[in-house]
């Protein structure tokens, strides 16, 4: 039973594990947690796979900063965006804004996908066509057919 609870406990510790420092942590918890939701999607320009809630990067420990710096000083969350997308473009969004200028983002991975189960339908009928024809053979090349087979 206790191997069991460890497997657990290891395989659910990274779920919960943040890169916070315990000096960062504002002492209202209704303003730390929107700090946490606002860091937690926002991307850490250095590792660029990760929001700065996860990563230790010190660009991403000075981005926790600034959030709840203007948490703080009584910005919205949009503002606090704002002004992070403001200085750093809209790359440091983890999740692309929908305008027209990010329409591609949306729109190609459904088309890319659509247009390739496409292809891959018409070359599996082109291939499965192509196996069960038989092909037009002269006298000679079925009778040298007829031999190779029998041996």
């Amino acid at each position: 039973m206790i191997i069991i609870l460890a497997i657990v406990g290891t395989l659910l510790a990274p779920l919960s594990i943040l890169a916070v420092q315990p000096d960062e942590v504002l002492s209202n918890p209704v303003l730390e947690q929107r700090a946490r939701a606002i860091s937690s999607n926002l991307r850490c320009l250095v590792c660029q796979n990760q929001s700065i809630d996860e990563s230790d990067a010190p660009l991403a420990r000075d981005l926790r900063l600034i959030v709840r710096e203007r948490l703080v000083s009584g910005d919205t969350d949009s503002e606090v965006y704002d002004f992070v997308v403001a200085r750093y473009g809209e790359f440091v969004l983890l999740n692309p804004v929908f305008a027209g200028h990010t329409i591609f983002l949306w729109v190609a991975t459904p088309v890319i996908l659509i247009a390739s189960l496409i292809m891959l339908g018409i070359f599996a009928v082109r291939s499965r066509n192509a196996r069960t024809a038989s092909p037009d053979l002269s006298a000679d090349e079925a009778r040298i057919l007829e031999q190779l087979r029998n041996g």
